[in-house]
């Protein structure tokens, strides 16, 4: 028996563990060193207003007490203590044993009706003639104590940095004591001052650009939202703002690079660039084909297929040795790749290289090109289409004479 008190005692003290540790996992904290704590006196049957501290970026919802006491009572926890108990704003809303105790454990008799206002001008005409048509809340139910959370989502009142709570005090003989209390919670992300507008203005900079405009709608999107990240994660908003232009041009320089490879929009450029050099090549555009592959080389990021249809192109435009260098680096690559030796024997016959060509062409005679294509005939097409193209040879009918 005591074996298995201990057992449950073990398990119980795990799941509080677990427990703590999942709702400390939060976005955001309660900012004790920024919360409203005001003890006011309000004459009988008077009005007042209280400013609460300026809201800090990023707040998204806050916590308020208000407690009225009497003559030489004193609060026994402050609303901070509280909250250090509910580490997430939704534990107070889902009605958690924390939000209990929100409310304050004692109060006085008295009583006050309370508005609050999110503009210095309605909150000073509320004390002056007591109008509460635009309070953003109002409390008509005189109460001794109230305890309430606001969200952005769900109330007005946080739509500006500031508030203020207007009172009016329902004794008409004596002075009343009340105790006001606000504390916020601050989103981290928020914090930093990137709001929905701003990066809104960032993701529309980055759309924009030259490079973003290349990839399809949904990749696009993706890199942008990459770019974005990198930003924020770099700067608070401000910083940002005030960065040079030249200083801006570069950090979304920086976050794009970044991006261009963690995104794959790399590729999807790559796609297209063969896809236009394919179509180039058999319109017979080499040096627009040549454009579009060489980016891909000089990244490090070409197939064999690459250096092997830019070796083609380089041939039609008689750059024999730039064909050679290509073709040799594709063959390091892949060797079995035969179009690529076929056109690799064809740069050695065009540069004059006869006895190179030859041992080509003879190795591989008895082998197809493709499952439908013979090497022999697609020497024969190719003769045909390089003597088209104003590259005739000498040559060209030795080589089909040892093919036969």
């Amino acid at each position: 028996m005591p074996l298995l008190k201990n057992r449950l005692r073990y398990s119980i003290v795990s799941f509080l563990l677990v427990f703590q540790c999942v709702f400390a996992q939060t976005d955001g904290y309660w900012d004790k060193d920024r919360a409203t704590s005001r003890q006011v006196t309000v004459s009988a049957g008077e009005r007042i207003v209280i400013p609460v501290e300026t809201l800090p970026e990023g707040t998204t919802e806050i916590v308020y007490r208000i407690t009225l006491l009497d003559e030489n009572q004193q609060l026994s926890n402050s609303l901070v203590s509280i909250l250090k108990a509910i580490p997430d704003p939704t534990g107070i809303s889902q009605g958690s044993a924390g939000a209990v105790f929100l409310l304050s454990k004692i109060s006085g008799d008295d009583k006050c009706k309370y508005a609050i206002f999110n503009n210095k001008e309605l909150a000073l005409d509320y004390k002056k003639e007591g109008n509460v048509e635009k309070a953003c809340l109002y409390q008509n139910n005189p109460i001794n104590k109230d305890a309430k959370r606001l969200s952005v989502k769900t109330s007005t009142c946080l739509k500006n940095s500031q508030m203020w709570f207007g009172f009016e005090s329902k004794n008409w003989i004596m002075n009343q004591r009340i105790v006001l209390e606000v504390v916020p919670w601050i989103d981290v992300k928020l914090s930093r001052g990137w709001s929905v507008e701003n990066r809104k203005e960032i993701l529309r900079i980055c759309k924009s650009t030259d490079l973003a405009k290349k990839l399809p709608e949904a990749q696009s999107d993706d890199y942008c939202v990459c770019v974005l990240d990198k930003i924020q994660n770099q700067y608070k908003f401000n910083e940002y703002q005030s960065l040079l232009a030249a200083e801006k041009t570069k950090a979304f320089k920086d976050g794009g690079l970044a991006c261009y490879n963690e995104t794959h929009a790399s590729a999807t450029i790559y796609d297209n660039h063969r896809a236009a050099a394919v179509a180039f090549f058999a319109d017979g555009k080499y040096g627009q084909a040549i454009g579009k592959l060489l980016p891909i080389v000089e990244e490090k990021k070409a197939k064999v297929s690459d250096y092997d249809l830019l070796g083609l192109n380089y041939l039609y435009t008689k750059q024999y040795d730039k064909a050679l260098k290509y073709l040799e680096i594709g063959q390091q690559l892949d060797a079995t790749e035969l179009s690529l030796q076929l056109h690799l024997a064809h740069a050695h016959l065009l540069k004059g290289n006869f006895g190179a060509a030859k041992s080509i062409y003879k190795k591989y005679q008895n082998q197809n090109i493709s499952d439908s294509m013979s090497w022999k005939d697609q020497v024969k097409t190719d003769f045909t289409s390089f003597e088209k193209a104003g590259l005739p040879n000498t040559n060209f009918d030795r080589i089909l004479n040892l093919l036969k």
